[in-house]
């Protein structure tokens, strides 16, 4: 087993709610249930964030991977590549250029992993919703979209309580769903249904990637002798 794969059978495994897993105050024998306390070290803080943030990029890729071996046929997935260049993130105000991610401020890049955290919540939920509409579709697939659901909104609390242990603030409140920047239609035929879901989860894949890229450029700063270029 990788160390990749044994920490998602960590993540899976855990015996907790997420109503009671993130509480922002916890003693230190809390910590191990509770991923996120106020009481732990800032470093093991963002640890545990980042790989919350790799394991859900990981899923998302295996999961974008396997739907489309299972549903899309090839021609489609050119067609893919062009609609995944306009993802509705993309109206999220976030630099894409190195540079400019590079030149962002701790706070910013904390914030720009809030707000991408939070624009999906709602589209994992519908991606729920309508993949148990498809006819064979695997029990891994439909597991692994609950999973990334369940886990950003884990993520999320993570978010919000490094920024509180890191910047001393309080709740960030960004969320972009709310602003109909997600647009979905549940009536739509089989085959635009597929390629919507699958241009979805390809676009969610590269964000998660952006979360956690954002998240080791925060940890990168944090070791002075370390080159973040």
């Amino acid at each position: 087993m990788t160390a990749i794969q044994g920490a998602l059978w960590a993540l899976l495994s855990w015996p907790c709610l997420l109503s009671t897993c993130f509480l922002l105050e916890c003693t230190d024998q809390d910590q191990v249930i509770h991923p996120y306390c106020l009481s732990i070290s800032q470093d093991k803080l963002l640890d545990r964030v980042i790989q919350h943030a790799e394991l859900i990029y990981h899923v998302a890729e295996e999961s974008c991977s396997l739907f489309e071996d299972i549903f899309v046929p090839y021609p489609l997935r050119l067609q893919r590549n062009q609609e995944a260049t306009a993802c509705f993130t993309n109206a999220i105000p976030i630099p894409s250029s190195i540079g400019e991610v590079q030149q962002m401020s701790d706070k910013w890049l904390l914030h720009s992993v809030l707000m991408l955290v939070q624009s999906w919540i709602e589209p994992l939920v519908y991606l729920q919703t309508t993949m148990d509409r498809y006819d064979g579709a695997p029990e891994m697939l439909l597991n692994k979209t609950k999973w990334m659901s369940n886990k950003l909104i884990s993520l999320e609390h993570g978010v919000v309580v490094l920024t509180k242990k890191m910047l001393n603030e309080g709740l960030l409140t960004t969320s972009y769903s709310d602003q109909g920047l997600f647009q979905y239609d549940m009536q739509t035929d089989m085959v635009e249904s597929v390629m919507r879901d699958y241009v979805l989860l390809s676009c969610f894949k590269k964000d998660s990637h952006k979360m956690a890229t954002f998240l080791n450029l925060l940890k990168c700063r944090q070791t002075e002798d370390y080159n973040c270029a």
